[in-house]
């Protein structure tokens, strides 16, 4: 079965960091880019970062500067570093495999991405 389990989600202060992990398993996703989503409360799910199989990276605009992604194949995982957090990054994040091998560029679309993980909540209070 194959599968995305996001995790390191908390409970945070306005300014915090925090590392967001994404395992997969069932199969290996290194010739898929991924990607992070996040949706807060009433608002719909959007792209956050992504990365190509490449290594190639993209960000939304919200938290250029601030986040990073980036992939450890060989661990088949994928990591969301953010810093500098701020409250209306609260969410719960979602990570999120390509439905097409060797995008070059990450998808920012929702429609672009076949499997997505369960989610994991970040909070952050000011």
């Amino acid at each position: 079965q194959v599968q995305l389990v996001e995790s390191g989600g908390g409970l945070l202060q306005a300014g915090d960091s925090l590392r967001l992990s994404c395992a997969a398993s069932g199969r290996t996703f290194d010739n898929f880019a991924m990607g992070w989503f996040r949706q807060a409360p009433g608002n719909e799910r959007e792209f956050v970062a992504g990365i190509s199989w490449s290594g190639s990276t993209y960000y939304a605009d919200s938290v250029k500067g601030r986040f990073t992604i980036t992939r450890d194949n060989a661990k088949n995982t994928v990591y969301l570093q953010m810093n500098t957090l701020k409250p209306e990054d609260t969410a719960v994040y979602y990570c999120a495999a390509d439905r097409i091998r060797w995008r070059h560029v990450p998808s920012i679309r929702l429609n672009e991405y076949a499997i997505w993980g369960q989610g994991t909540q970040v909070t952050v209070s000011s």
